[in-house]
C-alpha cells in the first residue's frame, strides 16, 4: 500500500455561506498531522451567485495549493432558519461539486458523527470537540477562528472513518 508510506491528505470543509471553514491534515501510520487551516470568507454585501463564484474559487485554490488526496465534508443539520439553510446547502453544493471535480473522495459527516468521532460522545459541546482538535493535533491552542477548527475535526472525523473502513476490509 504505497500511499500509507507518503500519507493521506485529507481536506475538512466546514460549509458556510459567510464563513467556510477548512483544514488539512496529513494521516502518516495512522498518526494526524497539521498542515494548514482558515476560512474563506464572504462579504454580505456581495450577490449570493459572487459569494458561491468566491467559494468555489478559493476552494480550487486549496486543492491545488495542498492536493489533498480526499476530503471530509460536514453535512447540514437542522436549522430553524430556512433562508439561511438554503443559502448553506447551495453552497455546500458547490463544495461537493468543486471536490467532485478534482477527483476527491469525499466523506459527508453529520455534526453528530464529528462529535461522536473526536470525543466520544455525540451531544459534545463545540468547546469539547475544539479542545479534541487541539490534543489530537498536538497544538497549543485552539485554531481560530471556531470554522477552521470545526473543519479540521471533520478531517480528523473522516481519516478515522477510514481507518475503521480499512479494519474491516483486513478483518
Amino acid at each position: 500500500m504505497e500511499k500509507s508510506k507518503k500519507g493521506i491528505t485529507i481536506l475538512g470543509i466546514d460549509p458556510g455561506t459567510a464563513t467556510t471553514g477548512w483544514g488539512v491534515i496529513r494521516e502518516v501510520d495512522g498518526d494526524c498531522q497539521l498542515v494548514a487551516y482558515g476560512a474563506i470568507e464572504t462579504s454580505k454585501n456581495k450577490t449570493n451567485v459572487n459569494r458561491l463564484k468566491e467559494i468555489a474559487n478559493d476552494l480550487e485554490t486549496l486543492i491545488a495549493t495542498y492536493k489533498p488526496d480526499e476530503a471530509g465534508i460536514e453535512d447540514l443539520f437542522f436549522c430553524n432558519n430556512v433562508t439561511t439553510a438554503i443559502k448553506v446547502a447551495q453552497a455546500r453544493g458547490v463544495m461537493l461539486l468543486v471536490c467532485g471535480r478534482a477527483k476527491l473522495p469525499i466523506g459527508e459527516y453529520t455534526p453528530l458523527q464529528v462529535k461522536q468521532a473526536l470525543t466520544g460522545y455525540g451531544r459534545a459541546d463545540k468547546a469539547q470537540v475544539q479542545q479534541m482538535v487541539k490534543e489530537f493535533l498536538r497544538l497549543k491552542k485552539i485554531p481560530k477562528p471556531d470554522d477552521a477548527a470545526d473543519a479540521l475535526a471533520v478531517a480528523i472525523c473522516h481519516q478515522s472513518s477510514r481507518r475503521i473502513k480499512n479494519l474491516n476490509k483486513i478483518g
